[in-house]
């Protein structure tokens, strides 16, 4: 292990987590709203899995703004850009989501590089994220897949 992070490089770790955070929250909004806009005789699972990606995005906030008032910073108010696109059959919906969970990994791999051998709960923390956002985006990959597409 290496020197523990400056106040330089935790102030850019703030600034990182701020982004994470603001994600986060507008993903608790974008998933919230996508439940709401479901239609049609699949509707109850579609929208039991939007809530429960909404709730985690909850959980991802409230454990980046934890991290940011650990490094003494201050946690944003802001939330990320939510664009309305009219745009709600599920299909549309689940693209949607994947560049938003995109964006989300990369944040988080930009964490992890910044923290990479400085600290443990952190890097630890980013990398827990990187594999849950993997997973997210490996599960939308596949609901966006027809049924019989393996041959």
């Amino acid at each position: 292990m290496t020197e523990p992070l400056n106040k330089s490089e935790t102030d850019k770790v703030i600034v990182t987590l701020n982004r994470i955070l603001e994600l986060e929250l507008a993903g608790l909004v974008r998933y919230l709203h996508y439940s709401f806009m479901i239609f049609g005789h699949n509707r109850i699972p579609i929208v039991a899995w939007l809530r429960g990606q909404a709730a985690e995005s909850t959980t991802h906030a409230t454990q980046a703004g934890e991290h940011i008032t650990n490094l003494g910073g201050h946690p944003s108010l802001k939330i990320g850009s939510l664009l309305e696109t009219h745009k709600h059959n599920v299909d549309e919906i689940l693209d949607e989501a994947l560049a938003h969970e995109e964006e989300g990994l990369a944040e988080y791999r930009k964490l992890l590089d910044q923290v990479a051998g400085r600290s443990i709960m952190l890097e630890e923390y980013a990398r827990d994220q990187i594999a849950a956002e993997e997973a997210h985006l490996a599960e939308i990959r596949k609901m966006l897949r027809r049924p019989g597409s393996i041959k």
